[in-house]
């Protein structure tokens, strides 16, 4: 079953936003646990603009299911990873001025220093996986550093989606399916993610070879109209559909 990754970044997003301890994203990932997510995802970014260094600590803590931690290739950031060690660790571009994460990372131009970013990681029992764009050069350098895993950023075909833009959205598909493809000859697991919606989520589901997509902002946003356990649901639902169908 390809399994569903639940990004609770901007649960505490809206807890920041007023400074008070809600909504608890801690709550939030038990809740999508009990809706059937198989694991949960968080960014702490270097500014903490939502997911804190306490929330780590009580995922940690208190989480049942595995933690993916998504994180920039910075001496802080490895050095917390490697004290918690979670399950697996997601190396994501960052930048301050950005909204949200803007491409995928650069593993191709900056090797050398992620190959050794990432060994202590690997040493330390972390599943390393880079978030990267569908580029074969950026699969390629992902392999050669040793990552274990690669996850596709879907952000660009959402926006083509969304934007009306068709033709540039299935060509935009077409490569995913051919990066992915082309990665899990090379060995990797290939999981994807990066604004998927109910209405994009089914033909990225589709692609045999994704083995896990990571959501959470289209997630959070339709939990205010039906509820977090009724978002997770319908989102599962809809990936094995499109699995069930990609298979007959």
């Amino acid at each position: 079953m390809q399994r569903l990754g639940v990004n609770i970044d901007h649960v505490a997003t809206i807890r920041n936003a007023r400074g008070t301890p809600w909504p608890d994203p801690v709550r939030a990932a038990q809740l999508a646990e009990e809706a059937g997510a198989n694991g949960i995802t968080a960014h702490l970014r270097e500014d903490r603009r939502h997911i804190s260094d306490r929330d780590i600590d009580r995922l940690m803590a208190t989480l049942r299911l595995p933690l993916n931690f998504e994180m920039a290739a910075t001496v802080e950031m490895q050095a917390i990873a490697l004290n918690h060690r979670p399950h697996a660790v997601c190396v994501v571009p960052e930048k301050r001025e950005e909204r949200t994460t803007e491409g995928g990372l650069d593993v191709a131009g900056q090797e050398a220093y992620l190959a050794d970013f990432i060994a202590p990681l690997r040493e330390a029992g972390c599943r390393v996986s880079t978030f990267i764009g569908h580029e074969p050069a950026q699969i390629q350098a992902s392999a050669r550093i040793g990552a274990a895993v690669v996850e596709l950023h879907t952000g660009a075909y959402c926006d083509f989606d969304t934007e009306g833009r068709i033709a540039e959205r299935d060509a935009e598909l077409a490569a995913l399916q051919k990066g992915a493809a082309f990665a899990a000859s090379l060995g990797l697991e290939v999981h994807a993610g990066h604004g998927l919606t109910f209405d994009t989520v089914g033909p990225i589901a589709a692609i045999p070879q994704v083995m896990e997509l990571n959501i959470g902002h289209f997630l959070i946003a339709e939990s205010v109209f039906i509820g977090l356990d009724g978002a997770i649901r319908e989102m599962r639902r809809r990936m094995d559909a499109a699995r069930a169908g990609s298979s007959s």
